[in-house]
């Protein structure tokens, strides 16, 4: 396969300086056009930001402080460039935290990523990623027509008219969670639909287990995996060498030590810390809550820029369920809606084959009703956008850990 542009196969000497380059002239514009990058930047000389070091000296901006930093100065928070009248677009993720999408063609950089995947001109695109209140649908559709793909929008959902589409429209190519592309398939083999025709699919939102890659392949559809985010856009993306996750060109990339900005040793778990040189939201040393790591060496697959070993949980309790993100402080707020929850912990797993929450909280025996059960899935649903269960324990059968969310999710 050939290589989307002569970046991908730079000598990492020559992208390095390529990207430090840059870094004075983005920290001065942002300086220049970012209430709160001139604040939080104040008495730093832009010109002297020119090395890693120099990068790793300035503070954090991390993801999870945005719905407080938005509530005060809305709406994002002054982390923007350009005024919101010179936007294309709005969209809100979970929080809520709202982020701007900028003019321009493939504004979020995803045609790299997907032209790694195969992707290439001609091919129609079935685009099942949300095309409302969040970035996703807009971003995948972006990056396909940049390559030349024409894009089906079928959004997330109505399963069986998915299927009645694919097998209508033949397309061959798929982006969307995962496990939606599993459901999919499922339903489709239920209803006897033919929808041989995807070949090809490349998938974000949540993790890609083994067993349902090679489930996948052996139906004859090829998957890659890319990793990004509501406010940073592309940060890595699969190869054919399925070797870890190739850094974007379009990003400056650390990993450090979670609860700090201190990078950590090459192959060291740590926090992923992204700058983007988007000149309308110029997030520098943007912590994403992400843990991952540096790999050795290149891919084999021939591009030169650092590769990660993927998404290996979060830094903190933030998490991300069929594609997204669901913080404490939604818990809270589902709680503080009923009075009757002494404490609670949302516990995320996937044994039924897909993401699931459940509310685990602790009640009075007295206030341990059917209708209460009813009325917190209501809310969950209201404040985190998804479906989730409920069930109730005696006061005291949490573990005192001050865990709100936890992950139990095997990927065996």
């Amino acid at each position: 396969m050939s290589h989307y542009d002569s970046l991908e196969t730079r000598a990492p000497a020559e992208r390095e300086a390529a990207l430090l380059a840059s870094l004075p002239g983005q920290v001065a514009h942002a300086q220049a056009r970012s209430r709160y990058f001139r604040q939080l930047f104040a008495g730093v000389d832009a010109a002297a930001v020119n090395s890693r070091a120099a990068l790793a000296a300035l503070p954090v901006t991390r993801k999870s402080d945005l719905i407080e930093q938005q509530r005060t100065l809305p709406p994002f928070g002054g982390l923007n460039a350009t005024p919101l009248a010179g936007l294309a677009r709005v969209f809100a993720s979970p929080g809520p935290i709202y982020d701007p999408e900028g003019c321009g063609d493939d504004w979020w950089r995803f045609a790299r990523a997907l032209h790694a995947a195969g992707f290439a001109a001609g091919d129609l695109v079935h685009n099942t990623f949300s095309y409302h209140f969040t970035p996703a649908g807009s971003m995948l559709e972006g990056g396909a027509q940049r390559l030349g793909c024409p894009v089906f929008p079928a959004g997330i959902g109505q399963t069986e008219q998915q299927v009645q589409t694919i097998a209508d429209l033949r397309p061959v190519a798929y982006v969307g969670t995962p496990s939606f592309l599993r459901i999919i398939l499922d339903k489709a083999d239920e209803l006897g639909s033919d929808v041989s025709s995807l070949k090809k699919a490349l998938v974000s939102g949540e993790a890609l287990p083994a067993s349902l890659r090679k489930s996948l392949k052996a139906r004859g559809i090829v998957v890659r995996q890319a990793y990004a985010t509501a406010d940073l856009g592309m940060i890595a993306y699969e190869s054919e060498a399925e070797e870890g996750l190739v850094v974007d060109e379009g990003v400056l990339l650390e990993i450090v030590r979670p609860g700090t900005g201190d990078p950590v040793a090459e192959g060291e778990v740590g926090e992923v810390v992204v700058t983007s040189f988007n000149p309308d939201y110029p997030l520098i040393r943007f912590a994403t809550g992400d843990l991952s790591a540096v790999l050795p060496g290149e891919s084999p697959c021939g591009r030169t820029n650092v590769r990660i070993r993927g998404w290996l949980g979060r830094a903190d309790q933030t998490t991300k369920v069929k594609g997204m993100f669901v913080h404490p402080a939604q818990v809270a707020e589902t709680l503080r809606r009923h009075p009757e929850v002494v404490r609670a912990r949302l516990v995320v797993d996937n044994d039924s084959g897909a993401d699931r929450m459940t509310l685990h909280c602790e009640v009075d025996d007295a206030h341990a009703s059917a209708s209460l059960g009813a009325a917190l899935v209501v809310s969950m649903r209201e404040v985190t956008k998804l479906r989730g269960e409920a069930t109730f324990c005696a006061p005291g059968s949490l573990a005192n850990d001050g865990k709100v969310i936890e992950d139990r999710r095997r990927y065996d």
